[in-house]
């Protein structure tokens, strides 16, 4: 599924195919919660980093968050200019990206649960809501966002991996 996205002042837009577009997973990290979390949590998104297309990349700036004194690899993106985040990506996984529910224009299909992660950390301002069918972690879950998509019959809505050539 190509995703489109933007910031909220429309300096940074951008387009990504996904293989894993279903808003589903909700993570309450602080780092999440704090550069993303409108609820106290932010929503990732998985795409095909190779088919990942800027415009306005000049208004982009990058955080690396850090734990426990250690700097983290993953890149978080967001406008210099309206600090909306963007994506995420990871040189230890170069070829995914992971944009923020919260950025993308497309309209995104509704997911048949919410997964909750990290409720060990989630502010205690923040209530977990969601459905009765809805699963929670305290860290990490025990799927992939594209074991997820798959286990839910969501697997037509990915866009094929790019050639890596």
């Amino acid at each position: 599924m190509k995703l489109e996205g933007s910031c909220h002042c429309q300096a940074v837009k951008f387009q990504v195919s996904a293989y894993a577009p279903c808003p589903y997973l909700r993570c309450y990290c602080s780092i999440c919660r704090k550069t993303a979390g409108g609820g106290g949590y932010a929503i990732n998104l998985g795409g095909w980093a190779k088919t990942l297309e800027v415009s306005g990349e000049e208004h982009i700036s990058v955080y690396h968050a850090r734990k426990d004194g250690v700097e983290s690899p993953m890149e978080r993106r967001f406008c210099s200019k309206c600090g909306s985040a963007l994506w995420g990506w990871d040189p230890r996984w170069p070829e995914l990206v992971h944009p923020f529910a919260s950025a993308i224009d497309t309209a995104l299909p509704q997911p048949p649960e919410s997964i909750h992660i990290m409720i060990d950390h989630k502010a205690e301002w923040v209530p977990i809501e969601g459905g009765p069918e809805d699963r929670r972690f305290e860290e990490y879950p025990d799927q992939s966002l594209e074991e997820w998509h798959s286990a839910h019959g969501l697997s037509n809505l990915a866009s094929p991996k790019p050639d890596t050539e």
